[in-house]
């Protein structure tokens, strides 16, 4: 730790608690306190304090964790304890981890999940073009004509079978596919993610997991080197799309 201290949000996501996002929210709710005093946003955390999150102390995980997990149709991308089919009560990892980013409930495919705030923040921001790609299975045959006004939409599209095509996106939501799919007359049937950046889904089972081996974290370290890794604040959306979004989950 720097001796002036480091700011609170990212000693939470340091240790594993958190994103430096939901630190941010976590102190706003007063449930953080350094040395029994509430923290206030922009805190700094010096050595030897000590740091309580509703209640518990904190301590710096020093082992680095960073596994892809197959992630099943009807588990939700979130840390929240009240949402009964949470993807950290579904894997039940012996330490304290988080999602980078997410994937809708009605989607599967590869998640990956931390302790590291660092690389979430540098994986998530979408200015640094970090690809994901998808496989989707449509309810009608892929024309020719969708595949190219698809295209003109900054992704990179390839069509794998009858109803099926690959999509490769740099930036967005998973559910922006289906939202494409449906103003050109067709319906998601299957939506699946294979891949991040340099690591793959392969032919790990739904509904489970492995360890991202220290390879494809070496190439992932290359391919985030100079990305920016400032706190992720999410667009706002308009209030009728948030609560389709809600109404989803």
């Amino acid at each position: 730790m720097e001796e002036n201290g480091i700011r609170i949000n990212k000693f939470l996501s340091e240790a594993g608690v958190c994103s430096r996002r939901e630190a941010d929210r976590q102190v706003e709710l007063g449930n953080i306190t350094i040395d029994g005093k509430v923290a206030e946003t922009g805190a700094r955390v010096l050595p030897g304090q000590t740091v309580l999150f509703q209640g518990k102390k904190v301590s710096k995980e020093e082992e680095m964790i960073l596994i892809a997990f197959h992630k099943p149709v009807g588990i939700v991308c979130t840390a929240e304890k009240r949402e009964k089919n949470n993807v950290i009560d579904y894997i039940n990892y012996p330490k304290r981890i988080y999602p980078i980013g997410r994937l809708d409930k009605d989607s599967e495919g590869l998640l990956l999940l931390t302790n590291n705030g660092d690389i979430v923040n540098k994986m998530m921001r979408s200015g640094n073009m970090h690809e994901k790609e998808y496989i989707v299975t449509v309810n009608r045959p892929v024309t020719e004509s969708f595949i190219l006004n698809t295209m003109t939409r900054k992704c990179h599209v390839k069509q794998i079978g009858k109803k099926q095509f690959k999509i490769i996106l740099t930036q967005g939501l998973n559910r922006q596919i289906r939202r494409m799919c449906e103003y050109f007359g067709y319906r998601v049937e299957k939506l699946v993610r294979t891949r991040i950046m340099n690591i793959e889904l392969g032919d790990l089972p739904v509904g489970t997991y492995r360890d991202v081996t220290t390879e494809e974290y070496r190439q992932l370290l290359s391919l985030i080197k100079d990305s920016s890794n400032e706190t992720v604040i999410p667009k706002k959306y308009p209030k009728s799309e948030r609560m389709k979004e809600k109404s989803k989950k």
